[in-house]
Protein backbone atom coordinates (compact mmCIF):
# COMPACT_ATOMS: atom_id res chain seq x y z
CA UNK A 1 0.00 0.00 0.00
CA UNK A 2 1.26 3.47 -0.90
CA UNK A 3 2.19 5.98 1.76
CA UNK A 4 0.92 9.59 1.57
CA UNK A 5 3.36 12.31 2.62
CA UNK A 6 2.88 16.07 2.86
CA UNK A 7 5.94 18.22 2.12
CA UNK A 8 5.46 21.91 2.80
CA UNK A 9 7.35 24.95 3.97
CA UNK A 10 5.93 26.80 6.96
CA UNK A 11 6.81 30.02 8.74
CA UNK A 12 7.68 30.47 12.40
CA UNK A 13 4.11 31.62 12.94
CA UNK A 14 2.68 28.48 11.32
CA UNK A 15 1.61 29.64 7.85
CA UNK A 16 2.26 27.85 4.56
CA UNK A 17 1.10 30.82 2.45
CA UNK A 18 0.80 34.52 3.15
CA UNK A 19 -2.63 36.17 3.30
CA UNK A 20 -2.67 36.46 -0.51
CA UNK A 21 -1.77 32.81 -1.11
CA UNK A 22 1.86 33.57 -2.00
CA UNK A 23 4.50 30.96 -1.14
CA UNK A 24 7.53 32.66 -2.74
CA UNK A 25 8.99 33.51 0.69
CA UNK A 26 9.83 29.79 1.02
CA UNK A 27 12.28 30.03 -1.87
CA UNK A 28 14.21 33.08 -0.69
CA UNK A 29 16.47 31.42 1.87
CA UNK A 30 20.15 32.31 1.98
CA UNK A 31 22.27 30.28 -0.42
CA UNK A 32 23.22 26.98 1.20
CA UNK A 33 24.86 24.09 -0.67
CA UNK A 34 23.67 21.52 1.87
CA UNK A 35 20.07 22.78 1.55
CA UNK A 36 20.27 22.71 -2.26
CA UNK A 37 21.53 19.12 -2.14
CA UNK A 38 18.69 18.16 0.22
CA UNK A 39 16.08 19.71 -2.10
CA UNK A 40 17.53 17.98 -5.18
CA UNK A 41 17.66 14.64 -3.34
CA UNK A 42 14.10 15.04 -2.14
CA UNK A 43 12.91 15.70 -5.70
CA UNK A 44 14.50 12.43 -6.83
CA UNK A 45 12.35 10.38 -4.46
CA UNK A 46 9.89 9.25 -7.14
CA UNK A 47 6.24 8.44 -6.59
CA UNK A 48 3.22 10.53 -7.52
CA UNK A 49 2.60 14.23 -6.81
CA UNK A 50 -0.82 15.39 -5.61
CA UNK A 51 -2.06 18.97 -5.87
CA UNK A 52 -5.10 21.12 -5.35
CA UNK A 53 -5.99 23.45 -8.20
CA UNK A 54 -4.20 26.57 -6.95
CA UNK A 55 -0.88 24.86 -6.24
CA UNK A 56 -1.14 22.89 -9.47
CA UNK A 57 -1.56 26.06 -11.52
CA UNK A 58 1.37 27.69 -9.72
CA UNK A 59 3.64 24.67 -10.28
CA UNK A 60 2.52 24.13 -13.88
CA UNK A 61 3.30 27.75 -14.70
CA UNK A 62 6.91 27.42 -13.50
CA UNK A 63 8.44 23.93 -13.67
CA UNK A 64 8.07 23.35 -17.44
CA UNK A 65 9.79 26.69 -18.22
CA UNK A 66 13.38 27.26 -19.38
CA UNK A 67 13.92 29.39 -16.27
CA UNK A 68 13.16 26.40 -14.01
CA UNK A 69 15.63 24.29 -16.03
CA UNK A 70 18.34 26.88 -15.37
CA UNK A 71 17.49 27.59 -11.71
CA UNK A 72 16.94 24.01 -10.53
CA UNK A 73 17.59 21.48 -13.31
CA UNK A 74 17.31 18.32 -11.19
CA UNK A 75 14.11 19.43 -9.48
CA UNK A 76 12.60 20.65 -12.78
CA UNK A 77 13.35 17.34 -14.49
CA UNK A 78 11.64 15.37 -11.71
CA UNK A 79 8.69 17.74 -11.36
CA UNK A 80 7.98 17.42 -15.06
CA UNK A 81 8.58 13.66 -15.31
CA UNK A 82 6.70 12.43 -12.23
CA UNK A 83 3.05 11.43 -12.51
CA UNK A 84 0.77 14.11 -11.09
CA UNK A 85 -2.83 14.30 -9.90
CA UNK A 86 -4.72 17.56 -9.54
CA UNK A 87 -7.96 17.62 -7.55
CA UNK A 88 -10.35 20.24 -8.87
CA UNK A 89 -14.03 20.68 -9.54
CA UNK A 90 -13.45 23.88 -11.54
CA UNK A 91 -10.36 23.24 -13.67
CA UNK A 92 -11.26 22.51 -17.30
CA UNK A 93 -8.08 20.62 -18.19
CA UNK A 94 -4.70 19.63 -16.82
CA UNK A 95 -2.14 20.22 -19.57
CA UNK A 96 1.13 19.81 -17.62
CA UNK A 97 2.72 16.56 -18.81
CA UNK A 98 1.86 13.39 -16.88
CA UNK A 99 -1.08 14.99 -15.06
CA UNK A 100 -4.48 13.47 -14.39
CA UNK A 101 -7.41 15.70 -13.44
CA UNK A 102 -9.64 14.23 -10.71
CA UNK A 103 -13.01 15.86 -10.06
CA UNK A 104 -14.22 13.39 -7.42
CA UNK A 105 -13.93 13.42 -3.65
CA UNK A 106 -10.21 13.69 -2.74
CA UNK A 107 -10.51 11.34 0.26
CA UNK A 108 -12.24 8.60 -1.75
CA UNK A 109 -9.76 8.96 -4.61
CA UNK A 110 -6.72 8.88 -2.30
CA UNK A 111 -8.03 5.76 -0.52
CA UNK A 112 -8.30 4.10 -3.91
CA UNK A 113 -4.83 5.27 -5.05
CA UNK A 114 -3.24 4.09 -1.80
CA UNK A 115 -4.83 0.64 -2.15
CA UNK A 116 -3.98 0.20 -5.83
CA UNK A 117 -0.30 1.15 -5.73
CA UNK A 118 2.85 0.69 -3.71
CA UNK A 119 4.37 3.95 -5.03
CA UNK A 120 4.33 6.67 -2.41
CA UNK A 121 2.51 9.94 -3.00
CA UNK A 122 3.50 13.47 -1.99
CA UNK A 123 1.29 16.52 -1.55
CA UNK A 124 3.02 19.85 -2.16
CA UNK A 125 1.30 23.07 -1.05
CA UNK A 126 -2.41 22.41 -1.50
CA UNK A 127 -3.60 23.41 1.97
CA UNK A 128 -7.25 22.60 1.34
CA UNK A 129 -6.35 19.07 0.19
CA UNK A 130 -3.98 18.60 3.15
CA UNK A 131 -6.73 19.74 5.53
CA UNK A 132 -9.35 17.43 4.00
CA UNK A 133 -7.08 14.37 4.01
CA UNK A 134 -5.63 15.04 7.48
CA UNK A 135 -9.16 15.35 8.83
CA UNK A 136 -9.94 11.75 7.80
CA UNK A 137 -6.56 10.25 8.72
CA UNK A 138 -5.20 9.58 5.23
CA UNK A 139 -1.84 11.34 5.63
CA UNK A 140 0.95 9.06 6.84
CA UNK A 141 3.69 11.64 7.31
CA UNK A 142 4.03 15.42 7.53
CA UNK A 143 7.38 16.75 6.31
CA UNK A 144 7.69 20.43 7.02
CA UNK A 145 10.48 22.89 6.47
CA UNK A 146 10.36 25.56 9.14
CA UNK A 147 11.59 28.80 7.55
CA UNK A 148 13.12 31.55 9.71
CA UNK A 149 10.45 34.10 8.85
CA UNK A 150 7.20 35.34 10.40
CA UNK A 151 4.44 36.65 8.14
CA UNK A 152 1.94 37.92 10.70
CA UNK A 153 -1.00 36.65 8.65
CA UNK A 154 -1.61 33.81 6.25
CA UNK A 155 -3.12 30.35 5.90
CA UNK A 156 -2.32 27.18 7.80
CA UNK A 157 -2.41 23.69 6.30
CA UNK A 158 -4.98 22.69 8.91
CA UNK A 159 -7.62 25.41 8.48
CA UNK A 160 -10.63 23.10 8.25
CA UNK A 161 -9.48 20.41 10.69
CA UNK A 162 -12.08 20.37 13.45
CA UNK A 163 -10.41 18.04 15.93
CA UNK A 164 -7.04 17.57 17.54
CA UNK A 165 -4.36 15.80 15.48
CA UNK A 166 -1.60 14.42 17.67
CA UNK A 167 1.80 13.96 16.01
CA UNK A 168 5.05 12.23 16.89
CA UNK A 169 8.35 13.78 15.80
CA UNK A 170 10.40 11.21 13.83
CA UNK A 171 13.27 13.22 12.27
CA UNK A 172 14.83 16.67 12.25
CA UNK A 173 17.62 18.35 10.36
CA UNK A 174 18.89 21.92 10.61
CA UNK A 175 20.52 23.78 7.72
CA UNK A 176 22.97 26.67 7.62
CA UNK A 177 20.41 28.94 5.93
CA UNK A 178 18.18 28.72 9.01
CA UNK A 179 15.69 26.21 7.60
CA UNK A 180 14.80 23.26 9.83
CA UNK A 181 13.33 20.05 8.39
CA UNK A 182 10.74 18.49 10.71
CA UNK A 183 9.09 15.14 10.10
CA UNK A 184 5.99 14.01 12.00
CA UNK A 185 3.73 10.96 11.92
CA UNK A 186 0.15 11.00 13.18
CA UNK A 187 -0.35 9.24 16.51
CA UNK A 188 -3.35 6.96 16.94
Amino acid sequence: MAKLVVFNSITLDGFFTDQNGDMSWAHKAREDAEWNQFVAGNASGGGRLLFGRITYQLMASYWPTPQAQVNAPIVAEQMNALPKVVFSRTLEEASWQNTVLVRGDPAAEVRKMKAESDKDMVILGSGSIVSQLAQVGLIDEFQMVLNPIALGRGRTMFETVDHRLDMRLTRTRAFGNGNVFLCYEPVG
